[in-house]
């Protein structure tokens, strides 16, 4: 008999992942049980700007959320193209994340090694970063919550919680789709041009190519993270 940190979980674990967030948004209270997750999702978003300015050789000096959803991160790249990837390491931050956690989600070690790890970067980005009280009050919980789970929650329950964030993150591209095809926004009172188009400042070609274009890779990020967390689950069970 496998131990438990030898479980592997495959499609029907998928598809309840995927199944009872689309129950609940049906339901007249069932987007204040998913708001944690759309916080997570602005959260992946905007820390998805941050980390790929570090990884650049640039600054991440703060990052804000609002209790509306939207966020803000406040960073220094120099030159267009790392200005450009910056932007568009926001709107791929969640799909890769998600990928990262729908493939992570497939045995028991992994999925508990990534509930430790997403609630620990979640708490350090509020010491290091978050600049707005809801915004720490948020990701503190989140991230609390997560290190629980990690420490205390049954393998079962974590590599579902697992899915769930993976598969929520990814399709917050879908959800967004209207941001990514504006040039023009408005956050928390103020106006601004929207990643994508930044983008086109920094590229010359039009802020709807880019959202087409970083759409795809969202969804080729979701269809691959499905596949491969699948089909290393069946291979695992075979073998």
């Amino acid at each position: 008999m496998a131990s438990s940190g030898g479980k592997r979980f495959g499609l029907t674990w998928l598809i309840a992942a995927a199944v009872l967030p689309t129950l609940l948004w049906q339901l007249p209270y069932g987007h204040y049980v998913l708001f944690p997750f759309s916080v997570l999702a602005t959260w992946f978003h905007e820390m998805g700007h941050g980390l790929t300015a570090l990884l650049l050789g640039g600054s991440f000096h703060k990052l804000e959320l609002f209790w509306g959803g939207g966020g803000l991160a406040s960073t220094g790249a120099s030159g267009r193209i790392p200005g450009a990837l910056v932007s568009a390491g926001g709107l791929m931050g969640p799909p890769i994340a998600g990928f990262f956690f729908l493939n992570a989600s497939t045995r028991a070690a992994t999925a508990r090694l990534a509930l430790w790890l997403l609630g620990g970067l979640m708490l350090f980005s509020v010491a290091v970063w978050v600049r707005t009280l809801f915004g720490c009050v948020a990701v503190s919980l989140i991230g609390t919550g997560l290190l629980l789970l990690a420490r205390r929650g049954s393998v079962e329950v974590q590599a579902f919680c697992v899915k769930l964030i993976g598969v929520q993150a990814c399709i917050s591209a879908y959800r967004s789709r209207g941001y990514m095809f504006s040039d023009e926004v408005t956050i928390a009172g103020r106006a601004m041009h929207s990643d994508t188009g930044h983008i086109a400042q920094q590229l010359l070609l039009p802020y709807w190519f880019w959202g087409g274009t970083l759409f795809l890779a969202s969804l080729a990020l979701l269809v691959g993270g499905v596949y491969l967390s699948t089909v290393r689950a069946a291979d695992e069970r075979r073998l």
